[in-house]
């Protein structure tokens, strides 16, 4: 075996133009294409849900899915919004297709374009800001029809406006202001009427939510939502958590009536870690202060819950390493659709945990990190369950360590060369 054929087996990693393929040869045969439904929380870590181990939020939607569902402890995202966003959609390190910050280049092929060759209807609602508003690439990302999505109802597409109260939504490319309305319930109410209108055949809905992000205001269900309604504190951030759920169900509520249910797979997952500041969320017993933005585990390690009654086994907890870049190839797999000539994808299906299988699982994930926006900091390291080593050197044990406080020297002992090794071959893809 080369070096080129272990990293492929050992990552993932793979260039259909070399005669591999991120999209299963002989996927597991289905009955029908399912519908699926991707949720993308925003800012919200891992430790903000009940099914997580969180004692400071209400979020009985989610645990219950978790419950009769799978809920993977080992997802990992990018740090930031947009580097996770790009990720989830093509598949690829963002050294591979990441231009700036807020733009998706317009020529990427996303899991929206997979979907549709398979006949899905597509529906996009929520926050976009892909299409570049900052000096210099306003303009030069994509509009939600380039993406793949034949219908959209989205936040900060060209204009900017309010994304809470009396948002600004672009609707199928008509921009109004909802007066009176709450964002969330506007996107919502898209998605259940996309739904409802294509319930005949299968369909793909990414709903990238505005909540939890900031600013932290009044929902419709907080008591001071007449009276303070767009004031800011920190304290509305629960309220918003718990409203986020309440959307969720509104969502499985919808699916549950148009007797769509067992019919389609819900996944649920968050973009980044939370706000830094959010510093006093309790999970199991100790306090974890977000960190969005860094490449500590409070910033990328994420949620996902996948939910689909008949299909996965329920009350399941898997512990294998997910990447962001996993999505786009178990969409492909799920709908049993073929590559593009000349594709390239970094990530693995995670088709076969869904189902209950073994699947073949990273051994160690990447993040390539440079988000050249605001103070955050080009990083880039490999990691896998315990340990995660940096391209200049440091390594961590970070089940011990997990606020990276403490790097192994490189004279720790054999034990931790080996894993050194291990750990650079995977970041050996980096150009």
């Amino acid at each position: 075996m080369n070096r080129r054929e272990f990293l492929a087996q050992s990552f993932g990693a793979v260039s259909v133009a070399a005669g591999c393929s991120a999209f299963p040869r002989r996927a597991e045969a289905l009955p029908e294409r399912p519908n699926i439904v991707l949720i993308l929380a925003d800012d919200l870590g891992y430790e903000c849900l009940g099914c997580y181990g969180s004692a400071s939020y209400r979020t009985p939607v989610l645990d219950s899915l978790a419950a009769t569902g799978i809920r993977f402890d080992r997802c990992h995202a990018q740090p930031l919004c947009t580097p996770s966003r790009v990720k989830i959609m093509t598949g690829k390190h963002n050294f591979r297709n990441y231009k700036a910050f807020g733009v998706l280049d317009p020529g990427e092929y996303t899991f929206a374009h997979v979907l549709k060759t398979r006949g899905y209807a597509t529906c996009v609602a929520g926050k976009w800001q892909l299409y570049g508003r900052q000096p210099g690439w306003e303009g030069k990302g994509s509009m939600p029809n380039q993406a793949g999505f034949d219908e959209h109802c989205l936040w900060q597409v060209k204009e900017l406006g309010e994304r809470y109260a009396n948002p600004a939504v672009l609707r199928n490319g008509t921009l109004e202001t909802v007066e009176g309305g709450y964002g969330p319930d506007v996107y919502c109410d898209s998605i259940i009427d996309f739904m409802t209108r294509h319930r005949e055949q299968p369909f793909f809905v990414y709903y990238p939510m505005c909540l939890v992000h900031n600013p932290f205001e009044p929902t419709p269900d907080s008591p001071e939502w007449e009276t303070e309604r767009g004031q800011q504190d920190d304290t509305y951030f629960a309220d918003m958590v718990a409203y986020m759920d309440k959307i969720v169900g509104r969502i499985v509520g919808t699916l549950e009536q148009l007797g769509l249910r067992e019919k389609t797979l819900v996944l649920f997952t968050g973009d980044n870690g939370t706000n830094r500041r959010i510093a006093t969320t309790m999970r199991d017993g100790q306090v974890v202060q977000g960190a969005k933005g860094s490449t500590l585990d409070t910033g990328t390690h994420v949620p996902l819950i996948a939910n689909w009654p008949g299909r996965i086994p329920g009350g399941r907890v898997c512990d294998d390493l997910i990447d962001f870049a996993d999505f786009f190839p178990t969409f492909a797999e799920l709908s049993q659709a073929r590559a593009p000539d000349g594709l390239v994808a970094d990530g693995r299906s995670f088709l076969p945990q869904l189902r209950g299988k073994q699947g073949i699982p990273h051994k160690a994930i990447l993040c390539y990190y440079d988000p050249r926006w605001g103070d955050h900091k080009r990083a880039c390291f490999a990691r896998d369950k315990e340990w995660k080593l940096y391209d200049d050197g440091r390594l961590y044990h970070v089940t011990a360590d997990p606020l990276e406080q403490h790097p192994i020297p490189d004279e720790a002992g054999a034990g931790t060369a080996e894993i050194r090794q291990k750990l650079e071959t995977v970041l050996e893809i980096v150009p």
